[in-house]
């Protein structure tokens, strides 16, 4: 499970990287498209917290990786709902203008859709190892 943890992530994120760093400064596309470029990386990246938490945290044994322990789906639900705790905080963040980023509602809807998501992919593949 962890090493297709690692492939997801690393994936994900080249996926997400490149879309934010090439694909949405260009402006080539009209409305549809222009707001789904604008809403993936939050789906893309909240579809990743438990495979990342499996990557970085299975098979360890300090404090943080304790907590963020995926062994059942008691575990499973802990790291989702604390990861979309971090997401509301970041996305709320973006209201204090230092930071010179824009607050989003459907970015944490899309958060919520991703994670949500997320959470039966991962629990299903979950299942799946342990009965193997």
């Amino acid at each position: 499970m962890k090493q297709l943890s690692r492939f997801y992530v690393i994936y994900g994120a080249l996926v997400i990287w490149t879309i934010k760093f090439l694909v949405r400064p260009m402006q080539l596309f009209d409305w549809p498209v222009d707001f789904m470029l604008g809403i993936a990386p939050n789906l893309l990246g909240s579809f990743l917290i438990p495979f990342g938490a499996c990557w970085f945290f299975g098979g360890r044994n300090y404090l943080l990786a304790r907590v963020f322990r995926l062994e059942s789906d008691t575990d499973l639900r802990l790291v989702c709902l604390l990861g979309f705790g971090m997401l509301v905080i970041n996305e709320y963040l973006q209201l204090i203008p230092v930071f010179g980023r824009t607050f989003d509602y459907f970015d944490i809807f899309f958060s919520f859709a991703g994670l949500s998501l997320s959470y039966f992919v991962y629990g299903r593949l979950m299942r799946k190892v342990q009965l193997v």
